[in-house]
């Protein structure tokens, strides 16, 4: 009966790793391991599904002072280059030449397109920096329930201070809040005193990329635990691919962070922002007057406004309220992972700041 069972659930890992796998001591490993790769696309299913649940802008109406403030010196200067031009037209007038209404029509249209275009390209940034950050929630619940599962009853203890499954949940917290702050350029080892033990904060001085020197100390331990026979090759194989994600994530995390957008597009924009203000200013010389002034302001707004809401999104992990919400991001992951460690003292998720969520 053992012998068939064994076979049964050989052949349905071979399904599912596509027929390489280390040998089992015993089914109930096998079972384990089964059970782990269940797990692991449970939460993959469940990621997919709710990947609203994160999100920095919150579905809440924004405060037009919030709005307008990071467009006020560009609104000034409009101000200003529009009573200049009033006043211009007023004493040299009949001096000015008349330009046809068609060739703003046609500079706007393509600043139009321009602000599209990078808009578009701005959101694909932020939205793949928050698909990253949801393979990073996937793959730290992954961790703690690979050690959970594959690590023998006996050497769990969860509870305990020198428990493997409490050693790897707690540095996985820090490493997912040291990533968050590395990326917005803030000091990474803020608060890890209180998941890592005074021998890991110590490791984390001698190296500049602390995110990726935690993970290096996810894999010391998972070498000890191979090494010690508490789980076997197949385990460790399972649970090195899930420290590959991981670094992986950070990688593409890291990429995003130090691939600037073009600041030479950027300056082409304004360029032909103002030009169109100038050229649309001499095309109405003699049609609205003084209402020429808040026309030039209501356009002008509306293209800058376009244009900084680009610039804010190309770069997600810039401290600013339309970040990807890491530190609420990192805060779920621990909320997860200390009550899969059945701790009494959970946090509450990240309370919101009005109108975002960091």
């Amino acid at each position: 009966m053992d012998s068939v069972s064994r076979r049964s659930t050989e052949e349905v890992l071979r399904g599912i790793t596509g027929g390489t796998f280390a040998g089992f001591d015993d089914v109930a490993t096998a079972r384990r391991a089964l059970l782990s790769s269940w797990s692991s696309r449970l939460w993959s299913n469940f990621q997919r599904r709710n990947h609203h649940l994160f999100t920095m802008l919150l579905n809440a109406r924004l405060p037009l002072r919030y709005i307008f403030k990071h467009v006020q010196p560009d609104v000034v200067r409009v101000l200003l280059i529009s009573i200049c031009f009033h006043l211009l037209k007023l004493s040299l007038g009949e001096y000015l030449p008349l330009i046809p209404l068609q060739l703003p029509t046609i500079l706007g249209s393509s600043i139009a397109l321009l602000l599209a275009f990078k808009t578009s390209q701005s959101y694909d940034r932020w939205w793949e920096a928050r698909k990253i950050w949801g393979a990073i929630v996937n793959d730290s619940r992954t961790l703690v329930l690979q050690a959970r599962t594959f690590v023998p009853d006996e050497l769990l203890r969860p509870q305990a201070p020198d428990s493997p499954l409490r050693t790897v949940a707690y540095r996985q917290i820090a490493w997912c809040y040291c990533l968050g702050q590395s990326l917005r350029g803030l000091d990474p080892q803020a608060g890890l005193a209180a998941h890592l033990s005074a021998q890991d904060l110590a490791y984390l001085q001698l190296h500049a990329n602390k995110p990726l020197a935690l993970l290096a100390l996810h894999t010391d331990q998972l070498k000890a635990l191979l090494q010690a026979g508490a789980i076997n090759a197949y385990q460790q194989v399972q649970v090195d691919a899930t420290l590959v994600r991981l670094c992986d994530s950070m990688g593409q995390a890291e990429r995003i962070k130090t691939t600037v957008f073009p600041v030479s597009y950027r300056l082409l924009v304004y360029f032909f922002i103002y030009l169109f203000l100038m050229t649309l200013s001499l095309g109405l010389v003699k049609t609205i007057g003084l209402w020429e002034i808040p026309v030039l302001l209501t356009t002008a707004s509306s293209f800058f406004l376009l244009e900084r809401t680009a610039r804010y999104l190309q770069d997600p992990f810039n401290n600013k309220p339309t970040d990807t919400p890491v530190t609420a991001i990192a805060r779920t992951v621990e909320i997860n992972l200390k009550q899969l460690l059945q701790e009494p003292n959970v946090p509450e998720p990240l309370a919101p700041e009005a109108f975002y969520l960091m």
